[in-house]
């Protein structure tokens, strides 16, 4: 198995809605994305996979290693090894990469989040930044379109947290800012045990109007000139939007269940992007 393919069957296996975007680039940008996207799914199912956080913080040392590895010319892993066309025909950045490295590292470090002001660096590192190193990967002209990328990618990160809020508690996690959990009288205890409060609608209503603003700022921010290029991310905007849209009109039954779209769904979503002038 030859990287390129042991990265397309990484990101395949996800079932993600990024991988229904990329079927839609040229084949040297699809290879470079792919190969990033691979990279991130390595690293979280690190942090995902491995319960003993020791064991963790080694693997995502040996993560460190590689991208050190690969900036010097002799990476081992299939995935470096396939990133590698990303850095040289696109530029990616090591302390990009590292940086979603450390993002990855907060998970075994913290469970909770005080304030938006302190999720956000985490989306940042997680989401924001692979939002920059995807527009890099997809081509864009005007700078401003670094500022769209990186807010489409909070806007993404954001959104999971939302659909996700069950089985993260059931891993002894909370995302959502705790003093948003105040007003409401939402308890972290009903997050992690999966038990809805009277507040939780609501609580969930303010986190989908922050994910809304976020994706709102980010089209805004995308330049017209640029807009063509970066339709993969727009497809994938319109694919999590939609994802959030069911999950507000199904009245959030996020600590019971996850909320998708099947693959044929998906698929319709991004074509519909793509033919879009």
């Amino acid at each position: 198995m030859t990287p390129d393919q042991y990265c397309e069957k990484k990101a395949a296996a996800s079932g993600s809605s990024f991988y229904y975007a990329f079927r839609f680039l040229s084949p040297e940008r699809r290879r470079a994305i792919t190969a990033l996207y691979a990279f991130c799914r390595e690293v979280d199912d690190v942090v995902d996979e491995i319960s003993d956080a020791g064991v963790a913080r080694q693997k995502l040392g040996y993560w460190r290693q590689e991208i050190e590895a690969l900036y010097d010319g002799n990476p081992a892993h299939p995935v470096t090894r396939a990133l590698a066309l990303g850095v040289k025909t696109y530029g990616l950045d090591k302390h990009d990469l590292l940086t979603v490295i450390d993002g990855m590292q907060m998970d075994l470090e913290r469970t909770r989040y005080a304030t938006w002001d302190e999720l956000s660096q985490y989306c940042h590192r997680v989401a924001g930044v692979v939002g920059w190193m995807s527009a890099q990967i997809f081509g864009y002209t005007d700078p401003r379109t670094r500022e769209y990328a990186h807010t489409l990618g909070m806007a993404f990160q954001l959104t999971n947290i939302i659909r996700d809020v069950g089985e993260d508690g059931q891993r002894g996690r909370i995302y959502l800012p705790l003093s948003d959990l105040v007003p409401f009288g939402v308890q972290q205890s009903d997050l992690l045990l999966g038990t809805p409060s009277r507040g939780f609608v609501d609580l969930m209503r303010l986190q989908t109007a922050r994910a809304q603003a976020l994706y709102a700022d980010a089209f805004a921010a995308l330049p017209r000139a640029d807009r063509q290029a970066q339709k993969p991310g727009l497809m994938m905007a319109a694919i999590y939007q939609e994802v959030l849209h069911r999950i507000e009109t199904q009245n959030f039954p996020v600590l019971k269940k996850r909320v998708s779209l099947s693959p044929i769904k998906k698929l319709m979503i991004a074509l519909t992007v793509w033919l879009k002038p």
